[in-house]
């Protein structure tokens, strides 16, 4: 009887404890051409300069002397872990963004820009 027990037992905490585990990444787009933000000089480079070399924005911002031209690209990672009753997910989602100001005279007056998408890292859920 103890032995019944006992095989029960573990064959109960194996099915318990067996599941998956995932990893994943997601990237949705073409990185930046950093020799591309080398060309932009503020007070010369037009939108249709701007919009050559990086193609169209993601958003467009109107601003009351102008818009801002808001260009973002990212990378997913995820990583998971599925057991029969519990279920342990992470997720790391990190940004590039490049934003031009662009003045009522369709000329950079600013830009700004960060590059961090490759920072995003896979990481145990617990």
């Amino acid at each position: 009887m103890k032995r019944a027990c006992f095989v029960i037992s573990i064959l109960l905490l194996a099915s318990i404890c067996t599941g998956c585990a995932v990893f994943g990444r997601g990237k949705n787009f073409v990185p930046f051409d950093e020799n591309a933000l080398k060309q932009v000089t503020t007070g010369k480079t037009s939108a249709s300069e701007v919009t050559q070399l990086f193609g169209p924005p993601n958003k467009i911002v109107k601003l009351s002397n102008g818009n801002a031209y808001v260009y973002e690209r990212s990378v997913d990672k995820g990583t998971g872990v599925w057991l029969v009753v519990l279920t342990f997910a992470n997720f790391d989602t990190r940004y590039d963004r490049i934003v031009f100001f662009i003045n009522n005279d369709d000329v950079v007056t600013h830009f700004g820009s960060s590059f961090n998408s490759e920072t995003a890292s896979y990481a145990m859920p617990f």
